[in-house]
């Protein structure tokens, strides 16, 4: 199959059917929604990406030469900053910089603000899938060999993909973050009597504080979300970002967008007092796993934060039959509550050989730092070891 390469710089050029083909993804059967047609357009039409935001559309697409058919996609964008992306790569840069190169622009492979594990190399099944997918990560390598910038970087990938971009020569880097798995629980009792009695009697202590503050708590999809709704999350969600990191990166009309493409995969948790809306998650649901997104709360109630992000999300899970609960990145303390550890991957390809191998050096230690420390972490875990 001859193959034609074609940049462009919105997702509104291609047809929603054509990518989501290659993404994988349909909303009866799709197992990772942050990398649909519907997300990714929703995130450039409410400007949260963009030239002014430091995230440039530049997306890359093989189609097929003789039927324009899409072949291969990845959600490809210019960096000018490496915010948003929680693979941190800031020391990189101003080690870079400091040796008198020019780290930024650089191209990023991502899904932007959204530290979930999935496909980033985005191919339509077919015999000739493996071969397309080395078309695409050397036609990737190429376009930033030749556009002069120091490199590209691929967060979050697959397992699979990050070991296909190793052999391609680049860098392997991996994370850490803190998954539940649903072991065919029939209820949160039936989880909960899978913990060490300590950490059993800490969950419930701290799920009965919700009940004693008088909260009452919500999970909503699809239609039963309504603007005001999503006019109480955002304000929850700037509270928490102006708390944590300054600028919030997605704007009001994003959640609206959400709402009306994705609306089926929107899990809103909410947490009511006297009649109005004091808190929310917002979870994006696939074929097997709840992803935890966002958060924000405008009062201070303790636990509420575990109650709506770590246990609602369980009993979601275990109500629906979702094999895993994703919640996000970082958090040691999400351990005592039954979301263990598990490695991330991303790739980094750099175009100048010295500092590559530097980064190459760094990399090593990295990874055997953290998995030494994913072993100590498993090991804390809140599970019964023995029979109590």
């Amino acid at each position: 199959m001859a193959l034609e390469v074609r940049v462009i710089d919105s997702l509104s050029e291609i047809a929603s059917a054509e990518w989501d083909a290659c993404a994988g993804w349909s909303q009866e059967h799709g197992e990772n929604p942050f990398v649909s047609h519907a997300f990714l357009l929703a995130l450039e039409q409410s400007g949260s990406v963009g030239r002014k935001t430091g995230w440039l559309q530049q997306h890359l697409l093989l189609e097929d030469e003789e039927t324009k058919q899409l072949m291969a996609a990845c959600p490809l964008y210019v960096k000018s900053h490496s915010q948003g992306e929680y693979i941190f790569d800031h020391g990189w840069a101003e080690a870079y910089q400091r040796a008198g190169g020019r780290y930024y622009p650089k191209l990023q492979i991502a899904v932007p603000f959204t530290p979930v594990p999935g496909p980033r190399l985005l191919i339509r099944p077919g015999d000739d899938a493996a071969g397309i997918r080395t078309a695409l990560i050397e036609t990737l390598i190429a376009t930033t060999r030749n556009s002069g910038l120091s490199s590209l970087h691929v967060t979050f990938c697959s397992g699979e993909e990050a070991a296909a971009f190793k052999e391609a020569g680049f860098l392997h880097r991996i994370g850490l973050q803190y998954h539940w798995h649903n072991q065919g629980y029939g209820s949160f009792d039936d989880f909960l009597a899978a913990l060490n009695s300590r950490k059993r009697k800490a969950i419930r202590k701290e799920r009965a504080a919700i009940v004693d503050y008088g909260l009452t708590i919500r999970q909503l999809s699809g239609t039963e979300i309504t603007p005001d709704h999503w006019d109480a999350f955002f304000d929850f969600y700037m509270d928490t970002g102006n708390r944590k990191w300054g600028t919030p990166y997605l704007t009001r009309q994003f959640f609206d967008l959400l709402g009306a493409t994705l609306a089926d995969q929107v899990v809103l948790m909410l947490a009511e007092k006297d009649g109005l809306l004091v808190a929310g998650a917002l979870n994006l649901r696939g074929r097997d796993a709840l992803f935890g997104r966002n958060w924000g709360c405008l009062a201070d109630y303790r636990f509420l934060h575990f109650e709506l992000c770590y246990y609602q999300a369980i009993d979601y899970a275990i109500t629906h039959g979702l094999a895993r609960v994703e919640a996000g990145a970082q958090g040691e303390h999400k351990i005592q509550r039954g979301y263990l550890p598990v490695e991330t991957h991303s790739a980094h390809w750099i175009a100048e050989k010295s500092f590559r191998e530097a980064v190459g050096d760094f990399l090593e230690r990295e990874t055997r730092v953290l998995r030494y420390e994913m072993a100590e972490l498993t090991e804390q875990g809140p599970f019964r070891q023995v029979e109590e």
